[in-house]
């Protein structure tokens, strides 16, 4: 089965986001994929929409953002896109106040992580407000941050404004936080569709290294039920990066699946009465995720 190749627009106010986004479809339409459109803006009525031309399929969540008040529509939404337009590729704009690996919680719903290949966060950095940050509030430089530290690539905008001095300050700013993403300096989010599709996953391990450092998604499709004990004794040898973990698990002597969640470490059980798809999605960062499935594969042995 062909999955849908997902990637997220994460970055600030006013920093090219939507521009990033309307080069991307540009280069998609003329690779001749089908790419469709997830569009967050906190206000009630559309303003970046127009940037999306009308033969790509879009969809709208708006008043509110869908890293906290509205992620149940988001999922209805994303599979609304799957089902109906059957597209190669959906990028998902976030607010610019959203924090990616929210974010990430709510586009990966274990109803549909079999049919999506998450490759990435692509994060638009606004140069002059970076070099300038520490003039806004600690809230807003903190969220800055996160999301620099989360991108597997990062798109530094807006420096044909800056001196040679200032790009160098401002790669190695970025690089301190987040070593690992690839960085272009560039304007008006001129990126090249062929670095954006080198962000995905690699099953190639190098030098054989198999801790993965960047922020990922994981899927494990159980195929039977596993000792409620196994599994409690299973989280917690947890380590701190491993941020959210939520889907179904069905339990020994249970008939239905219980929906499971966890973050910061706690977990929380809601018992289902109907069967669902028995999946469990990871959010998480340097993790040999090879260890992970074989821990869950020996509960299933049992």
């Amino acid at each position: 089965m062909n999955k849908t190749e997902i990637y997220l627009l994460s970055g600030f106010l006013g920093s090219g986001k939507t521009t990033l986004l309307k080069n991307l479809l540009q280069q998609e339409k003329q690779a001749g994929r089908k790419a469709a459109v997830l569009m967050n803006e906190l206000g009630s009525v559309s303003i970046d929409s127009d940037a999306v031309q009308d033969d790509v399929p879009l969809k709208e969540l708006l008043d509110g953002c869908i890293c906290c008040t509205i992620s149940d529509k988001l999922e209805a939404q994303l599979q609304g896109l799957l089902v109906e337009s059957n597209p190669e590729v959906i990028y998902i704009e976030a607010t610019g106040a959203a924090h990616p690996v929210e974010v990430l919680d709510a586009v990966v719903s274990p109803l549909f992580a079999e049919k999506i290949d998450f490759k990435g966060i692509i994060t638009t950095v606004d140069s002059k407000r970076w070099l300038d940050r520490k003039k806004l509030s600690p809230q807003i430089q903190q969220l800055l941050t996160e999301q620099v530290k989360h991108a597997n690539l990062l798109v530094v905008n807006k420096t044909d404004m800056l001196s040679e001095e200032e790009q160098a300050k401002i790669s190695m700013d970025i690089s301190m936080i987040n070593h690992h993403a690839f960085t272009i300096l560039t304007t008006y989010s001129k990126v090249p569709i062929q670095e954006v599709r080198k962000i995905g996953f690699s099953n190639e391990k190098k030098n054989h290294v198999h801790i993965d450092l960047h922020l990922r998604t994981f899927v494990y499709h159980f195929k039977r039920h596993i000792i409620l004990d196994d599994f409690e004794n299973f989280l917690k040898s947890m380590p701190d990066t491993i941020y959210r973990i939520k889907g179904y698990v069905k339990f020994t002597e249970n008939s239905y699946p219980y929906l499971f969640q966890y973050s910061y470490g706690m977990p929380l059980y809601m018992k289902e009465y109907m069967n669902m798809p028995l999946n469990l999605v990871f959010i998480g960062e340097e993790m040999d995720w090879n260890v992970l499935a074989a821990q869950l594969t020996a509960m299933e042995e049992k």
